[in-house]
């Protein structure tokens, strides 16, 4: 199964999301919440897991196809943290891990 058949596009904080632009387009501050979208394609279910670095499940959704995953997700200390959002339905698997970076507070100037 061709997963870009699954998974059209992959959002955070209402951007596409490119492991190679600059973290700093997708930066928040502390409390300030990340939004994570998957836009799905095919027919049937779909299963969406989003899991931190140790692999602690934080939200789990089963969507109808076509649809779109949607969570918002903020912490409140400073730090980068890494979360995989795992997709499996239509057949076919999918993983993309993000990295989210958490300021202590706004960029002043």
């Amino acid at each position: 199964m061709d997963t870009r058949k699954l998974v059209g596009q992959i959002k955070l904080n209402n951007l596409q999301y490119n492991a190679l632009r600059d973290p700093a387009v997708y930066r928040r501050c502390a409390n300030e919440p990340f939004r994570i979208q998957a836009l799905l394609a095919g027919k049937g279910e779909a299963r969406c897991l989003l899991s931190d670095q140790a692999g602690k499940v934080i939200v789990e959704k089963h969507l109808t196809l076509p649809g779109m995953f949607d969570h918002e997700i903020a912490f409140s200390t400073p730090g980068v943290r890494v979360v995989t959002l795992a997709i499996e339905g239509n057949g076919g698997k999918f993983a993309q891990s993000l990295r989210l970076d958490v300021l202590e507070h706004a960029w002043v100037g």
